[in-house]
C-alpha cells in the first residue's frame, strides 16, 4: 500500500505543475541510483563552486577567447586541476588537451584546444557518457575583460565539482559502470567549434557514446525565475530519447526537486536554444542529450559577468541534479533507448 502511494504522489507531481513542463509518459523507472549517490552528490558544495568560478573568471584569464593566451592559462588551470585530484586523462599521462589546429577553427584564430578527463567504467568501459560544458568565453575589449562568469564558467567549474564526486566515488570502490567524459570544449562563442571538432574526430566511436549532458550558463537566476529561484532548463531531453527524459523527470523528483522548466525546449521557440550550444553537435549525430540552462540575464556578453553575482546555492543544486542524472546513467543496467 505504501508504495502504491508513492507511486500515485509521483505521477500527480509528474502529471501537474506549470504549462512549461512535458507530462513524463512513465511514473516508476527502476532508478538504480541510491543513498550512496547522495554522499557524493553532497560533495558539490558552494564554497568550492565559488572558490573554482573566483578563479576561473579572474582577470589572470583574460576572458579565454579561443586560441589566446588567457584560454590556454584556462587551459592549464583545468588541466591542474585534474592532475591534482588525481583524474585521468584518456589519451593517459599527462596530456588532457586534444588539439585543434585553425584549419579546423576560423582562419583569423589561433590554434587551440578541448580539454578532456576521464573515469574509466568498471563493467561497460566502452559505453561513454559525456559531460560537457565549454571553457571559451568573448575575450578583452581593450582593457575591458568579459569575465564570462555564468557564460560559461558556471558550467565549467560544475563539471569540476562533478568530476570531483564521481573519482571520490571510485577512490571508495562505487565508481560508475559505464566510462564517463568529461568534455570542456573551446571555440563555442565562435561557432560550436571545439564540439564539433570532437564530434568529428571523437577520442571514443560516436557510437559508443551512450548521452551527452551539456552544461551552458547555471549560475544565475533569470527575471522569470525571480520568486523561484529552484529551477533550471531543460532543453531537448525528449528529443531523441523518451526514456532519457523520463529518467531525468524522475531523478529530479526523488532527489534534487527542482522546477524543471521547458519553455525553451518548444520548437517554435525563437531563441532556438536548442541549436546554440554543444550538444547540438552530438544531437546531430544521433546522441541523446540534455541541454542545462539558466536563461539568459542583463549581463549575458557583457563585461558584468562577473563571479559575485552568481547565485551559488542553485548553481550546486543544479550540479548535483546533472551529477545524479549521470550517475543513473553511467550505472543503469541497459543504455539509454534512442527513439
Amino acid at each position: 500500500m505504501k508504495n502504491l502511494i508513492i507511486i500515485f504522489t509521483i505521477t500527480i507531481l509528474i502529471s501537474c505543475g506549470s504549462n512549461n513542463h512535458i507530462t513524463s509518459q512513465t511514473t516508476d523507472y527502476s532508478v538504480v541510483t541510491d543513498e550512496t549517490a547522495i554522499r557524493f552528490a553532497n560533495t558539490i558544495t558552494t564554497a568550492d563552486l565559488k572558490e573554482y568560478l573566483y578563479a576561473f573568471a579572474s582577470k589572470e584569464f583574460e576572458g579565454r577567447e579561443t586560441g589566446e593566451i588567457g584560454q590556454k592559462k584556462a587551459a592549464e588551470y583545468l588541466k591542474n586541476f585534474y592532475i591534482a585530484h588525481h583524474i585521468a586523462s584518456p589519451y593517459g599521462g599527462n596530456d588532457y588537451f586534444q588539439s585543434i589546429p585553425t584549419e579546423h577553427l576560423r582562419p583569423e584564430l589561433n590554434p587551440s584546444e578541448n580539454v578532456v578527463a576521464f573515469i574509466e567504467g568498471s563493467e561497460k568501459p566502452d559505453e561513454i557518457v559525456v559531460i560537457s560544458a565549454h571553457f571559451d568565453h568573448l575575450g578583452m575589449n581593450g582593457d575591458e575583460i568579459y569575465y564570462g562568469a555564468d557564460d560559461d564558467g558556471s558550467g565549467t567549474v560544475a563539471i569540476l565539482e562533478i568530476a570531483q564526486a564521481f573519482q571520490e566515488a571510485v577512490t571508495e570502490g562505487n565508481g560508475p559502470k559505464r566510462s564517463i567524459l568529461f568534455l570542456h570544449v573551446t571555440g563555442e562563442e565562435k561557432g560550436l567549434l571545439g564540439s564539433k571538432y570532437y564530434t568529428n574526430f571523437p577520442i571514443f566511436p560516436l557510437e559508443n557514446t551512450v548521452t551527452n549532458l551539456n552544461i551552458d550558463m547555471i549560475g544565475r537566476v533569470d527575471d522569470s525565475h525571480t520568486n523561484n529561484p529552484d529551477f533550471v532548463y531543460l532543453i531537448g531531453s525528449d528529443k531523441l530519447s523518451a526514456e532519457l527524459h523520463n529518467l531525468s523527470e524522475e531523478i529530479n523528483i526523488r532527489f534534487t526537486q527542482l522546477d524543471l522548466d521547458y519553455t525553451y525546449n518548444d520548437e517554435n521557440d525563437p531563441n532556438r536554444f536548442y541549436y546554440r550550444s554543444d550538444h547540438y553537435n552530438f544531437a546531430k549525430n544521433n546522441i541523446p542529450i540534455i541541454f542545462y540552462f539558466n536563461g539568459t540575464h542583463q549581463d549575458y556578453h557583457r563585461i558584468s559577468d562577473t563571479p559575485d553575482k552568481i547565485n551559488y546555492e542553485v548553481l550546486a543544486k543544479r550540479a548535483q541534479l546533472i551529477f545524479y542524472t549521470a550517475w543513473e546513467i553511467a550505472n543503469r543496467e541497459y543504455r539509454i533507448k534512442v527513439d
